[in-house]
């Protein structure tokens, strides 16, 4: 299956919709309705569980099943605090970076709608060279044009409302794709393009595919920590992003070296089953699909982990998609490595047999 031959018009028109649409921490449905209604002609049923986490099932009655799996979450804020004066200070929903918040538009989500703000910041002028102050967590705060805590109100904010970036889908020099939850809403994207693939190659599985799409993932693995426990997988192969390190200011004794454009990054971490692992390496090896490689010292930090130690243990392994500038709003992955982890995936699941256990004693 050549590369070029993966992503279409109607691939893209998905993906630019899916990544616009906001799906912050404990908020996902709205994305997971785009992500099912996208996937609904290439699978035979649906799982959905109570905090949002949905699954395409492929051959749903089939004892052996094998989940490929991304997370449909994206980094946000809470308003945390109202001034008397009007203006918000805010909490982390996942790992939200303060240093990037000044001078940023916000969409504050409230039961009337969107309300617009600014993240605020005192102008160069007034600010002692000497000593600047960085952005802190407690030094930035959101301005929504309201004179006083009252006005706020009016307008549907209240604490506990959830704020996320209004930046949308753009495409760098013809082959970057650049967004704001490209962590990791190209997962998602990646595992519905292999069930696309197998449906329009016509491809028969021997065994149940759970092709899922975990909430929650932002703030600890909680999706997949639930639905791994429905879905009682016997085999995960997990997709999520990891850094480009050849960007400055990056240390690659301690990040490794990884980049954009040189094919999808295949984990080494205890997590990792090491039968699964080689036979992802065998298959890119044959298919002449590059990739990289990285380790994880304990943890992936990726729902690989929720997976491998659920139920008594599940066969696991990480591809992971290399991207610049994680947790800001100009995320950026290769197009070629996104084509590239589809492949990888897909020629995985057309490798993995009916009842393998992957176990290292048989």
């Amino acid at each position: 299956m050549a590369t070029k031959n993966i992503l279409n018009k109607k691939s893209m028109d998905f993906l630019e919709k899916y990544l616009n649409n906001a799906a912050p921490t404990g908020y996902e449905w709205e994305g997971q309705k785009i992500w099912m209604e996208y996937l609904k002609p290439y699978v035979d049923t649906f799982i959905t569980d109570t905090y949002g986490s949905a699954v395409g099932v492929i051959n749903p009655d089939a004892k052996f099943k094998v989940v490929i799996e991304g997370h449909s979450d994206e980094i946000s804020w809470y308003v945390n605090y109202i001034t008397d004066n009007g203006l918000l200070y805010v909490i982390r929903n996942g790992g939200s970076d303060h240093q990037i918040a000044p001078s940023k538009w916000v969409n504050i989500h409230t039961k009337k709608g969107i309300v617009k703000g600014v993240f605020g910041w005192p102008a160069i002028h007034t600010r002692n060279k000497a000593k600047e102050e960085p952005p802190k967590l407690d030094n930035i705060f959101i301005d929504i044009g309201a004179k006083d805590k009252e006005e706020v109100e009016k307008m549907g904010v209240h604490v506990g409302c959830v704020i996320t970036y209004p930046d949308e889908f753009q495409i760098l020099n013809k082959d970057k794709f650049v967004c704001r939850a490209i962590d990791n809403r190209a997962g998602g994207f990646m595992v519905a393009e292999v069930a696309r693939l197998l449906h329009e190659n016509k491809k028969k599985l021997p065994f149940g595919l759970y092709i899922t799409n975990s909430v929650q993932e932002e703030i600890g693995l909680r999706g997949a920590e639930m639905i791994t426990q429905t879905i009682k997988p016997n085999v995960a192969i997990i997709t999520d992003v990891c850094h480009d390190t050849t960007t400055p200011m990056i240390e690659k004794k301690t990040e490794g070296h990884t980049e954009i454009g040189a094919g999808p990054v295949i984990s080494y971490a205890p997590a990792v089953q090491n039968k699964l692992r080689e036979r992802i390496i065998e298959t890119a090896e044959a298919h002449k699909i590059p990739f990289q490689r990285m380790a994880a010292s304990r943890s992936t930090g990726t729902d690989t982990d929720a997976f491998a130690y659920s139920n008594g243990g599940v066969a696991s392994a990480l591809i992971s998609l290399p991207l610049r500038y994680m947790h800001t709003t100009v995320e950026t992955v290769h197009k070629d490595d996104v084509e590239n982890v589809i492949r990888l995936i897909y020629e995985t699941v057309l490798n993995i047999k009916d009842g393998e256990t992957f176990s290292y004693f048989d």
